[in-house]
Protein backbone atom coordinates (compact mmCIF):
# COMPACT_ATOMS: atom_id res chain seq x y z
CA UNK A 1 0.00 0.00 0.00
CA UNK A 2 2.85 2.39 0.84
CA UNK A 3 4.03 2.35 -2.75
CA UNK A 4 0.58 3.48 -3.87
CA UNK A 5 0.45 6.51 -1.58
CA UNK A 6 0.53 9.57 -3.77
CA UNK A 7 2.71 11.65 -1.44
CA UNK A 8 5.36 8.93 -1.35
CA UNK A 9 5.19 8.54 -5.12
CA UNK A 10 5.78 12.25 -5.59
CA UNK A 11 8.62 12.20 -3.07
CA UNK A 12 10.18 9.40 -5.11
CA UNK A 13 10.19 11.76 -8.11
CA UNK A 14 7.08 10.61 -9.93
CA UNK A 15 5.11 13.17 -11.94
CA UNK A 16 1.44 12.53 -11.20
CA UNK A 17 -1.56 13.66 -13.28
CA UNK A 18 -2.91 15.51 -10.24
CA UNK A 19 -0.49 16.51 -7.49
CA UNK A 20 -1.16 15.20 -3.99
CA UNK A 21 -2.08 17.81 -1.41
CA UNK A 22 -1.75 18.52 2.28
CA UNK A 23 -1.53 21.80 4.14
CA UNK A 24 0.88 23.21 6.70
CA UNK A 25 -0.94 23.72 10.02
CA UNK A 26 -3.92 21.83 8.60
CA UNK A 27 -4.76 20.86 12.18
CA UNK A 28 -5.22 24.26 13.73
CA UNK A 29 -7.22 27.18 15.03
CA UNK A 30 -9.19 27.80 11.83
CA UNK A 31 -11.18 24.64 12.60
CA UNK A 32 -13.86 24.87 15.30
CA UNK A 33 -13.33 21.23 16.25
CA UNK A 34 -9.65 21.98 16.93
CA UNK A 35 -10.56 24.89 19.18
CA UNK A 36 -12.95 22.65 21.10
CA UNK A 37 -10.33 19.95 21.62
CA UNK A 38 -7.72 22.49 22.70
CA UNK A 39 -10.15 23.83 25.27
CA UNK A 40 -10.72 20.29 26.48
CA UNK A 41 -6.96 19.78 26.88
CA UNK A 42 -6.61 22.91 28.99
CA UNK A 43 -3.71 24.56 27.20
CA UNK A 44 -1.49 24.13 24.15
CA UNK A 45 1.31 22.14 25.77
CA UNK A 46 -1.11 19.79 27.48
CA UNK A 47 -2.64 19.17 24.06
CA UNK A 48 0.77 18.41 22.53
CA UNK A 49 1.65 15.94 25.30
CA UNK A 50 -1.71 14.13 25.39
CA UNK A 51 -1.34 11.37 22.76
CA UNK A 52 -5.06 10.71 22.40
CA UNK A 53 -5.99 14.38 21.98
CA UNK A 54 -2.96 15.17 19.78
CA UNK A 55 -3.93 12.26 17.54
CA UNK A 56 -7.52 13.53 17.51
CA UNK A 57 -6.57 17.00 16.27
CA UNK A 58 -4.22 15.47 13.70
CA UNK A 59 -7.12 13.42 12.36
CA UNK A 60 -9.71 16.23 12.38
CA UNK A 61 -8.78 17.80 9.03
CA UNK A 62 -8.74 14.33 7.45
CA UNK A 63 -12.39 13.92 8.40
CA UNK A 64 -13.27 17.22 6.72
CA UNK A 65 -11.00 17.08 3.69
CA UNK A 66 -9.55 14.43 1.43
CA UNK A 67 -5.92 15.34 2.09
CA UNK A 68 -3.22 12.93 0.97
CA UNK A 69 -1.19 13.30 4.16
CA UNK A 70 -1.51 14.01 7.85
CA UNK A 71 1.25 15.81 9.71
CA UNK A 72 1.88 15.01 13.35
CA UNK A 73 0.42 17.62 15.70
CA UNK A 74 3.24 18.89 17.89
CA UNK A 75 5.43 22.00 18.14
CA UNK A 76 9.03 22.72 17.13
CA UNK A 77 9.82 23.92 20.66
CA UNK A 78 9.16 20.58 22.34
CA UNK A 79 12.74 19.58 21.53
CA UNK A 80 14.29 22.56 23.39
CA UNK A 81 12.04 21.70 26.32
CA UNK A 82 13.24 18.10 26.20
CA UNK A 83 16.81 19.39 26.20
CA UNK A 84 16.12 21.24 29.44
CA UNK A 85 14.83 24.69 28.46
CA UNK A 86 11.80 25.99 30.29
CA UNK A 87 8.87 26.45 27.88
CA UNK A 88 5.52 28.12 28.34
CA UNK A 89 2.96 29.87 26.15
CA UNK A 90 1.53 33.33 26.76
CA UNK A 91 -2.05 33.68 25.54
CA UNK A 92 -2.19 35.95 22.51
CA UNK A 93 1.58 36.34 22.38
CA UNK A 94 3.08 32.90 21.73
CA UNK A 95 5.91 30.84 23.17
CA UNK A 96 8.43 31.86 25.81
CA UNK A 97 11.58 29.96 26.74
CA UNK A 98 14.39 30.31 29.23
CA UNK A 99 17.33 31.66 27.23
CA UNK A 100 20.57 29.88 26.36
CA UNK A 101 23.30 32.47 25.66
CA UNK A 102 26.35 31.44 27.73
CA UNK A 103 28.66 28.46 28.01
CA UNK A 104 27.30 27.81 31.50
CA UNK A 105 23.70 27.71 30.25
CA UNK A 106 24.71 25.50 27.33
CA UNK A 107 26.43 23.15 29.75
CA UNK A 108 23.23 22.75 31.74
CA UNK A 109 21.31 21.35 28.76
CA UNK A 110 20.54 17.66 28.95
CA UNK A 111 22.44 15.10 26.89
CA UNK A 112 20.63 14.06 23.72
CA UNK A 113 20.15 10.56 25.13
CA UNK A 114 17.81 11.96 27.79
CA UNK A 115 15.31 13.75 25.54
CA UNK A 116 13.07 10.76 24.97
CA UNK A 117 11.73 10.73 28.52
CA UNK A 118 10.03 14.06 27.76
CA UNK A 119 9.16 13.25 24.15
CA UNK A 120 7.73 9.74 24.62
CA UNK A 121 4.11 11.06 24.45
CA UNK A 122 4.89 12.42 20.96
CA UNK A 123 6.06 9.00 19.81
CA UNK A 124 2.89 7.50 21.28
CA UNK A 125 0.83 9.97 19.20
CA UNK A 126 2.66 8.78 16.08
CA UNK A 127 1.88 5.17 16.95
CA UNK A 128 -1.81 5.94 17.37
CA UNK A 129 -1.90 7.78 14.06
CA UNK A 130 -0.10 5.03 12.19
CA UNK A 131 -2.91 2.69 13.24
CA UNK A 132 -5.86 5.04 12.76
CA UNK A 133 -5.05 6.96 9.58
CA UNK A 134 -6.72 5.86 6.35
CA UNK A 135 -4.48 3.38 4.59
CA UNK A 136 -3.99 5.70 1.60
CA UNK A 137 -2.86 8.63 3.78
CA UNK A 138 0.81 9.34 4.39
CA UNK A 139 1.92 10.18 7.93
CA UNK A 140 4.47 13.01 8.09
CA UNK A 141 6.69 13.56 11.12
CA UNK A 142 8.50 16.83 11.61
CA UNK A 143 10.90 18.98 13.56
CA UNK A 144 12.18 22.52 13.43
CA UNK A 145 15.51 22.91 11.67
CA UNK A 146 18.40 23.82 14.01
CA UNK A 147 18.76 27.48 13.02
CA UNK A 148 15.08 28.25 13.59
CA UNK A 149 14.98 26.37 16.89
CA UNK A 150 18.18 28.12 18.00
CA UNK A 151 16.67 31.56 17.34
CA UNK A 152 13.95 30.81 19.89
CA UNK A 153 16.31 29.26 22.43
CA UNK A 154 18.67 32.24 22.28
CA UNK A 155 16.02 34.99 22.32
CA UNK A 156 13.53 33.23 24.57
CA UNK A 157 10.75 34.01 22.09
CA UNK A 158 10.06 34.74 18.45
CA UNK A 159 11.67 37.92 17.14
CA UNK A 160 11.11 39.97 13.96
CA UNK A 161 14.68 39.68 12.67
CA UNK A 162 16.22 36.89 14.78
CA UNK A 163 18.58 39.58 16.05
CA UNK A 164 19.62 37.91 19.33
CA UNK A 165 20.74 34.75 17.50
CA UNK A 166 22.67 36.76 14.94
CA UNK A 167 24.29 38.74 17.76
CA UNK A 168 25.37 35.62 19.63
CA UNK A 169 26.68 34.12 16.39
CA UNK A 170 28.96 37.15 16.04
CA UNK A 171 29.87 37.69 19.71
CA UNK A 172 30.37 34.12 20.94
CA UNK A 173 30.71 31.70 18.06
CA UNK A 174 31.69 28.67 20.21
CA UNK A 175 28.51 28.93 22.30
CA UNK A 176 26.36 29.54 19.23
CA UNK A 177 27.86 26.53 17.44
CA UNK A 178 27.47 24.44 20.59
CA UNK A 179 23.76 25.23 20.68
CA UNK A 180 23.43 24.38 16.98
CA UNK A 181 25.26 21.09 17.47
CA UNK A 182 23.08 20.05 20.40
CA UNK A 183 19.90 20.85 18.49
CA UNK A 184 21.15 19.05 15.38
CA UNK A 185 21.97 15.85 17.23
CA UNK A 186 18.75 16.10 19.23
CA UNK A 187 16.74 16.48 16.04
CA UNK A 188 18.29 13.35 14.56
CA UNK A 189 17.33 11.37 17.66
CA UNK A 190 13.84 12.90 17.80
CA UNK A 191 12.98 12.27 14.15
CA UNK A 192 14.47 8.79 14.24
CA UNK A 193 12.09 7.88 17.05
CA UNK A 194 9.17 9.35 15.09
CA UNK A 195 10.13 7.15 12.13
CA UNK A 196 10.40 4.09 14.36
CA UNK A 197 6.92 4.88 15.70
CA UNK A 198 5.41 4.99 12.21
CA UNK A 199 6.18 8.27 10.43
CA UNK A 200 6.56 7.55 6.71
CA UNK A 201 8.44 10.72 5.86
CA UNK A 202 9.68 13.72 7.81
CA UNK A 203 9.88 17.46 7.24
CA UNK A 204 12.40 19.98 8.52
CA UNK A 205 10.98 23.48 9.02
CA UNK A 206 13.61 26.21 8.80
CA UNK A 207 11.13 29.05 9.10
CA UNK A 208 13.80 31.73 9.60
CA UNK A 209 16.36 30.53 7.04
CA UNK A 210 15.78 33.68 5.00
CA UNK A 211 17.45 35.87 7.63
CA UNK A 212 20.79 34.11 7.12
CA UNK A 213 22.99 36.00 4.70
CA UNK A 214 25.98 34.94 2.61
CA UNK A 215 27.92 31.91 3.85
CA UNK A 216 25.79 31.76 7.00
CA UNK A 217 22.88 30.42 4.95
CA UNK A 218 24.98 27.43 3.91
CA UNK A 219 26.65 26.96 7.28
CA UNK A 220 23.64 27.26 9.56
CA UNK A 221 20.60 26.36 7.45
CA UNK A 222 21.74 23.97 4.72
CA UNK A 223 24.55 22.04 6.43
CA UNK A 224 22.57 21.15 9.57
CA UNK A 225 19.68 19.92 7.44
CA UNK A 226 22.15 17.91 5.36
CA UNK A 227 23.61 16.35 8.52
CA UNK A 228 20.15 15.43 9.80
CA UNK A 229 19.01 14.05 6.44
CA UNK A 230 22.14 11.95 5.98
CA UNK A 231 21.92 10.52 9.50
CA UNK A 232 18.25 9.62 9.12
CA UNK A 233 18.77 8.00 5.74
CA UNK A 234 21.70 6.00 7.11
CA UNK A 235 19.60 4.70 9.99
CA UNK A 236 16.33 4.42 8.03
CA UNK A 237 17.19 3.69 4.39
CA UNK A 238 14.61 5.02 1.98
CA UNK A 239 12.95 7.45 4.40
CA UNK A 240 11.92 10.54 2.41
CA UNK A 241 12.83 13.97 3.77
CA UNK A 242 11.24 17.34 2.94
CA UNK A 243 13.38 20.41 3.63
CA UNK A 244 11.85 23.88 3.97
CA UNK A 245 14.40 26.72 4.02
CA UNK A 246 11.72 29.40 4.09
CA UNK A 247 12.70 32.74 2.61
CA UNK A 248 15.62 31.34 0.63
CA UNK A 249 14.68 33.20 -2.55
CA UNK A 250 17.17 32.46 -5.32
CA UNK A 251 19.13 30.32 -2.85
CA UNK A 252 16.48 27.61 -3.34
CA UNK A 253 18.50 26.68 -6.41
CA UNK A 254 20.64 23.63 -5.65
CA UNK A 255 19.06 22.86 -2.29
CA UNK A 256 18.06 19.31 -3.25
CA UNK A 257 21.69 18.34 -3.71
CA UNK A 258 23.00 20.48 -0.86
CA UNK A 259 20.59 19.10 1.76
CA UNK A 260 20.13 15.60 0.37
CA UNK A 261 16.38 16.05 0.78
CA UNK A 262 13.93 14.30 -1.53
CA UNK A 263 11.70 17.37 -1.72
CA UNK A 264 12.21 21.10 -1.28
CA UNK A 265 9.24 23.04 0.07
CA UNK A 266 9.12 26.58 -1.30
CA UNK A 267 7.40 29.62 0.20
CA UNK A 268 5.17 32.05 -1.66
CA UNK A 269 7.97 34.58 -2.10
CA UNK A 270 9.06 32.80 -5.28
CA UNK A 271 6.93 32.29 -8.37
CA UNK A 272 5.81 28.78 -9.29
CA UNK A 273 7.02 29.20 -12.88
CA UNK A 274 10.46 30.18 -11.57
CA UNK A 275 10.44 27.13 -9.28
CA UNK A 276 9.57 24.90 -12.24
CA UNK A 277 12.58 26.21 -14.15
CA UNK A 278 15.18 26.45 -11.40
CA UNK A 279 14.30 24.02 -8.58
CA UNK A 280 11.94 21.30 -9.80
CA UNK A 281 14.42 19.80 -12.32
CA UNK A 282 16.41 18.56 -9.31
CA UNK A 283 13.51 16.74 -7.65
CA UNK A 284 10.11 17.00 -6.03
CA UNK A 285 8.94 20.43 -4.90
CA UNK A 286 6.19 21.37 -2.47
CA UNK A 287 4.13 24.55 -2.43
CA UNK A 288 3.35 27.34 -2.76
CA UNK A 289 -0.11 28.97 -2.47
CA UNK A 290 -0.29 32.17 -0.42
CA UNK A 291 -2.04 31.53 2.88
CA UNK A 292 -4.09 34.69 2.39
CA UNK A 293 -6.12 32.92 -0.30
CA UNK A 294 -7.54 30.70 2.46
CA UNK A 295 -9.02 33.87 3.93
CA UNK A 296 -10.19 35.68 0.80
CA UNK A 297 -11.29 32.69 -1.32
CA UNK A 298 -13.27 33.37 -4.46
CA UNK A 299 -12.05 33.47 -8.02
CA UNK A 300 -8.60 34.57 -6.90
CA UNK A 301 -8.13 31.32 -5.03
CA UNK A 302 -9.40 29.30 -8.00
CA UNK A 303 -7.12 31.06 -10.46
CA UNK A 304 -4.04 30.79 -8.25
CA UNK A 305 -4.62 27.10 -7.54
CA UNK A 306 -4.81 26.37 -11.26
CA UNK A 307 -1.78 28.55 -12.02
CA UNK A 308 0.46 26.81 -9.50
CA UNK A 309 -0.80 23.36 -10.47
CA UNK A 310 -0.21 24.00 -14.16
CA UNK A 311 3.17 25.71 -13.68
CA UNK A 312 4.52 22.72 -11.76
CA UNK A 313 2.79 19.98 -13.80
CA UNK A 314 5.98 18.99 -15.60
CA UNK A 315 7.59 17.32 -12.59
CA UNK A 316 7.07 15.88 -9.15
CA UNK A 317 4.94 18.27 -7.10
CA UNK A 318 3.12 18.21 -3.76
CA UNK A 319 0.54 20.99 -3.58
CA UNK A 320 0.66 22.99 -0.36
CA UNK A 321 0.65 26.51 0.99
CA UNK A 322 3.77 28.65 1.07
CA UNK A 323 3.44 28.76 4.86
CA UNK A 324 0.91 27.62 7.46
CA UNK A 325 -2.80 28.34 7.21
CA UNK A 326 -3.82 31.22 9.47
CA UNK A 327 -6.46 31.17 12.22
CA UNK A 328 -8.71 33.58 10.29
CA UNK A 329 -8.99 31.24 7.28
CA UNK A 330 -12.42 30.07 6.12
CA UNK A 331 -12.63 26.25 6.19
CA UNK A 332 -14.81 26.39 3.05
CA UNK A 333 -11.91 27.87 1.11
CA UNK A 334 -9.80 24.82 1.86
CA UNK A 335 -12.41 22.64 0.20
CA UNK A 336 -12.57 25.03 -2.75
CA UNK A 337 -8.80 24.72 -3.18
CA UNK A 338 -8.95 20.93 -3.13
CA UNK A 339 -11.87 20.79 -5.55
CA UNK A 340 -10.14 23.19 -7.93
CA UNK A 341 -6.87 21.28 -7.79
CA UNK A 342 -8.57 18.02 -8.69
CA UNK A 343 -11.08 19.49 -11.11
CA UNK A 344 -10.78 21.63 -14.24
Amino acid sequence: MAQQKTILRALAGETLPTPPIWMMRQAGRYLPEYRATRAQAGDFLKLCYNPELAAEVTLQPLRRYDFDAAILFADILLLPQALGADLWFVTGEGPRLSTITTAEELGRLKPVEEIHETLNPIYETVKILSEELPKETTLIGFAGAPWTVATYMIAGQGTPDQGPAHALKSANRPVFEGIMHRITEGTIAYLSKQIEAGAECVKLFDSWAGSLQGDDFTEFSIKPMQRITAALKEKHPGIPVIAFPRGAGTKYIGTHAATGADCIAVDDGVDAAWVAEHVQPDGCVQGNMKSSHMVTGGQGLIDETRRIRDALSGGAHIFNLGHGITPDADPANVQLMIDTLRGA
